[in-house]
């Protein structure tokens, strides 16, 4: 059984409307304190850590978070007269499930391609291609010393359009597929032209991970361009 679902509203106390925000939300939590729910009220002031481990910004505030088990619901700019009628939304199961995600980058132009959570399914899942994901984090010195040979490696590949080297930075960024999972800083993953999931765990260096490529790459549309030649062999053997 897993542990009650938190519900989070973060909002500046010392600003005009915050006190009906206070007041309002701690009705709430009186009203629904039998729905199995923990309330707690976080003053932005105080809070700006937490917010930010959420994605959400301090720009667009009061916002409101549920977290359960693992999953996590959101709104952004919440109005004081909504907040039950969120709350009963999620409680009758009609909210979507709320992933933290970088925007997507209007230029993703450098060799090493950036994935976030939002461009995930275009950019790795349904490309077509074969991708090298890294999943790190910008304040990892096993990150930092694995960017310029993942720069070298994508550099080699940019001739070959199949071939994708990606990094998703998974502290600004929700995992959203269970193909993927961290396993530590930094965790490389490859995904295959056909979809199919293999993990790295050997050497960082170039060559290796090279051989890695090669060894698991697909040939994108190779079944389509043997099967005319069949066709045209057995034709000659049948004269």
């Amino acid at each position: 059984k897993g542990t009650s679902p938190k519900v989070m509203l973060f909002v500046n106390l010392s600003i005009d409307g915050g006190e009906e925000y206070e007041s309002t939300y701690k009705n709430l939590a009186q009203s629904y304190r039998n729905k199995g729910l923990k309330f707690l009220l976080g003053d932005v002031n105080f809070s700006k850590n937490k917010l930010k481990a959420f994605g959400l910004s301090a720009d667009r505030l009061p916002s409101i978070v549920i977290q359960e088990d693992g999953k996590k619901f959101a709104s952004e700019q919440v109005n004081v007269k909504n907040l039950e009628i969120w709350l009963n939304d999620y409680l009758n199961g009609d909210l979507e499930e709320y992933f933290k995600s970088e925007p997507i980058p209007e230029k993703n132009d450098d060799p090493v391609k950036v994935v976030v959570t939002k461009s995930l399914q275009e950019m790795v899942l349904d490309s077509g291609k074969n991708v090298l994901l890294e999943l790190y984090s910008p304040w990892s010195g096993h990150c930092k010393k694995l960017a310029p040979i993942l720069e070298e490696i994508a550099v080699s590949f940019q001739s070959e359009p199949d071939v994708v080297i990606a990094k998703l930075d998974v502290t600004a960024n929700d995992i959203t597929s269970d193909l993927f999972k961290l396993k530590g800083l930094p965790t490389l993953y490859f995904y295959s032209a056909s979809g199919k999931v293999v993990s790295y765990d050997g050497d960082t260096t170039k060559e290796d991970i090279i051989e890695f490529i090669i060894k698991n790459r697909e040939q994108i549309g190779k079944v389509d361009t043997i099967e005319p030649v069949i066709e045209t062999v057995a034709t000659k053997d049948e004269l």
